[in-house]
């Protein structure tokens, strides 16, 4: 079981890959969202979740998604024909950080991908390339609450602080009109229902030739989260628009 795999089924009763709760997601693409019609383009898509929440929302909305992960574009592709939102859904199997279109999107994603840029600012500039004039873009990214250990920066990467990383984003032409800062239960719902979900399957396929990779997978991120990182790590959602256009 490769780590996209393991990634798969640990989402499967979590399908945003992020510490949102329902209630935030409804919020965040309420607020985001062009009213009526529109184009929206969510880079680093995964399995569609924000798309096809967005697509059930708004009848009028058009959604692209873009993903290397062809299990994952497959998984959408099914949940679109489920929910009858395939006809205005189009997936690309590509490097995100590539992805070109002959048309503009009012609103640009990328929550919890930014790594598929190199980091926050650099997802930001290619957003901006694809945004129409008035487009938001909503992105989502970690952020360290407290100090962090070496062994936690190892592991989740070079993060700034709260204020620190809003001080970026403003002085690189953007302004929030909107964000969601995910509380400590979000966190520990999300961490709970990723290595949960993950263990249980091993534990319900014995038999399986990955339930052991599965259910150590499972015991390895639950020790990093609680010995690691719990105590210093949040997530940011913003809503942004540009400065300037």
């Amino acid at each position: 079981m490769d780590r996209e795999e393991i990634s798969r089924r640990a989402h499967a009763d979590h399908p945003i890959a992020a510490p949102l709760d329902d209630d935030a997601v409804r919020g965040l693409l309420e607020r985001a969202l062009p009213h009526g019609g529109g184009r929206v383009l969510d880079l680093g898509c995964g399995g569609g979740e924000w798309l096809l929440r967005a697509l059930t929302a708004r009848p009028g909305l058009r959604a692209e998604g873009v993903d290397l992960s062809e299990r994952a574009l497959a998984d959408a592709r099914r949940a679109a024909r489920r929910l009858g939102v395939e006809d205005r859904l189009v997936l690309h199997r590509q490097d995100a950080a590539r992805f070109t279109a002959p048309h503009s999107f009012d609103l640009v994603l990328c929550v919890g991908a930014t790594h598929a840029f190199g980091g926050l600012l650099p997802a930001l500039a290619a957003a901006r390339g694809h945004l129409a004039p008035g487009g938001r873009v909503l992105a989502g990214e970690g952020y360290w609450d407290r100090e962090p250990s070496a062994e936690a920066v190892a592991l989740l990467g070079d993060l700034d602080d709260l204020p620190t990383t809003l001080d970026r984003v403003a002085a690189d032409g953007w302004t929030p009109v909107h964000g969601h800062i995910s509380t400590r239960r979000e966190l520990d719902d999300y961490e709970w229902a990723w290595t949960g979900t993950l263990a249980s399957w091993a534990l319900d396929h014995p038999g399986h030739p990955d339930s052991a990779q599965a259910l150590a997978a499972a015991t390895a991120h639950r020790d990093e989260w609680l010995r690691v990182y719990r105590d210093v790590f949040g997530f940011l959602c913003l809503v942004l628009r540009p400065t300037a256009d």
